[in-house]
């Protein structure tokens, strides 16, 4: 089996994380530029196989589109013009990145690591992919 890699995608950072391949345990990967991330991508599906992206959809705390949304949306389009053999899927990220602070400080993080915001971006991917993985078995 191939890997899923989920990607996190913000303004300034965009955090990965990916499956093992058997698409079992969700692990943080690396935290990229987002201007470099399907520079980034291109090269990693090169050497590894993944069956499909899993892409965190900014949403508000009533459902809304956030003022992120567009900007990630853009960048699937890209993502899908890129790497059209790789299916995209959406998944919620609300509440992401106050999880992936929180799993830091039950972890023992020090409070040096925990104010690295890519850090926090990769581990909050690979909450989105465990998610992701979690409700394809519902």
């Amino acid at each position: 089996m191939a890997r899923l890699l989920a990607i996190d995608y913000g303004m300034k950072r965009t955090g990965i994380a990916v499956t093992d391949p058997l698409q079992l345990i969700a692990s943080a990967l690396e935290t990229v530029a987002s201007h470099e991330v399907l520079k980034f991508l291109k090269a990693y599906t090169a050497k590894e196989p993944v069956d499909a992206f899993v892409v965190g959809l900014p949403k508000g705390l009533d459902g809304a589109d956030t003022d992120n949304t567009p900007r990630v949306r853009k960048f699937v389009t890209h993502l899908q013009n890129a790497l059209p053999d790789i299916p995209v899927y959406w998944h919620d990220e609300r509440f992401t990145s106050v999880m992936a602070l929180q799993a830091m400080i039950a972890n023992g993080s020090t409070k040096k690591d925990r104010r690295v915001k890519g850090n926090i971006d990769k581990i909050s991917a690979a909450i989105i992919l465990q998610s992701y993985m979690e409700s394809r078995k519902e």
